[in-house]
């Protein structure tokens, strides 16, 4: 399995293992994957990858900005999906080690996501990877689609902080 940056070729696979993903109803608030000018234009060129095993991407990492301010330029938002076919097998870890690398060498010293209290497994990925709970934004929206549809969902706030933040 490799790491490769996410380019416009992959996004048929990225936008299956993206619905997938929404379809779980635990993983974002967004109700359909984005297109890919959407996604373009949202994320980090330098932050986007996808995990290739035998030629298919079986999951991907990508980060956008949190702010336009100046004082926020270090500090991004990310994502990790996992192909449910390749679930358990390290796929999330690659690609988030992958990310904190990419980010790390492009000066960010503050990545940050939010996660469902219920999405067990991508709260162990983020704490395995360094990552640690800063809070919980509770009943910080509802949902859109689904069978929660209005349900008012609790966010974990989680961030992983560059050990280089504040060293300068």
């Amino acid at each position: 399995m490799t790491v490769v940056p996410l380019e416009a070729a992959h996004w048929p696979e990225v936008e299956r293992i993206y619905a997938a993903g929404i379809a779980t109803g635990h993983a974002t608030f967004e109700s359909e994957p984005p297109t890919w000018e959407q996604f373009d234009a949202g994320k980090l060129p330098g932050q986007r990858l996808v995990a290739v095993e035998d030629g298919r991407v079986v999951g991907w990492a990508a980060a956008s900005g949190v702010s336009d301010r100046c004082v926020y330029a270090g500090v991004v938002e990310h994502s990790v999906y996992v192909a449910p076919t390749a679930g358990g097998r390290g796929v999330g870890r690659l690609l988030l080690d992958a990310l904190v690398a990419s980010t790390e060498a492009a000066g960010i010293w503050t990545i940050q996501s939010g996660v469902f209290p219920e999405n067990a497994a991508s709260l162990a990925l983020h704490r395995a990877a360094g990552f640690r709970a800063v809070g919980t934004r509770e009943r910080v929206a509802r949902m859109s689609y689904g069978p929660m549809a209005g349900a008012w969902r609790d966010v974990v706030f989680l961030e992983r902080r560059s050990e280089r933040a504040g060293t300068d």
